[in-house]
C-alpha cells in the first residue's frame, strides 16, 4: 500500500525482526531496493529487560488476565492448545461457534482468548452445551499475557491468526 511505498523514500528501513531469523529476506530487500536495512526486534523481548518501575510500558492493547497462568500450571507439559486470533481480528457468531465445537471435538486442554468485541456487530455468546462439555479442560479469557503463555511449559500448540507479533512471540517461546 501507500505506507509501503513511502518506505522507499527513506534512506534506511527498520524491521521488527532479527538478522538470524530472516537473513536472506533482509539481504534481498536491501539489494532490491538499495536501502540500508536495520533490525530492531523482536520488540516483544524488550519487556523482559524492563524493570518493575517501568511496568507502564506494557504494549498490550487489552487488559491482561494473568489468572490463566495459574490454570496452565495445573496442566501437563506440552498438552494445552493456546488459541488467540489477535487484537483486531473479528468474525461472525457462526464462525466463533464453529471454532468452539472444533476445540470441544479435539479433546485437548485449551486456553482460548475470546475478546468481548470479536463477534462482528454482536456480543459473544457461546453455546451452553459447549461450556458444559469443556469446563474441565478449557479456559476462556478475554486477553492474556501472551509471551508468558507461549513460554509456559504446558503450552504445546498455538492456533493463531498469524500476525507478525504473534509469530515472533511464538518463535521466541518455542511453540509451534
Amino acid at each position: 500500500g501507500e505506507e509501503a511505498q513511502n518506505c522507499l523514500k527513506a534512506p534506511a528501513i527498520i524491521f521488527n525482526t532479527f538478522e538470524s531469523f530472516e537473513h536472506e529476506v533482509l539481504e534481498a530487500i536491501a539489494f532490491k531496493f538499495h536501502r540500508s536495512i536495520y533490525t530492531a526486534g523482536p520488540f516483544s523481548l524488550l519487556a523482559r529487560h524492563v524493570t518493575d518501575d517501568d511496568s507502564q510500558l506494557n504494549p498490550s492493547l487489552w487488559k491482561e488476565d494473568s489468572t490463566c497462568l495459574d490454570w496452565l500450571d495445573q496442566r501437563e507439559p506440552n498438552s494445552v492448545v493456546y488459541v488467540n486470533y489477535g487484537s483486531v481480528t473479528v468474525m461472525t457468531d457462526q464462525h466463533l461457534i464453529e471454532f468452539a465445537w472444533g476445540l470441544a471435538n479435539c479433546n485437548h486442554p485449551f486456553l482460548w482468548i475470546v475478546r468481548n468485541d470479536v463477534v462482528i456487530g454482536d456480543s459473544v455468546v457461546l453455546p451452553q452445551e459447549f461450556l458444559e462439555e469443556t469446563k474441565d479442560r478449557g479456559l476462556i479469557v478475554s486477553w492474556c499475557p501472551q509471551e508468558q503463555v507461549l513460554s509456559h511449559p504446558s503450552v504445546g500448540a498455538f492456533l493463531t491468526h498469524c500476525g507478525w507479533n504473534s509469530m515472533l512471540e511464538s518463535v521466541c517461546g518455542g511453540v509451534p
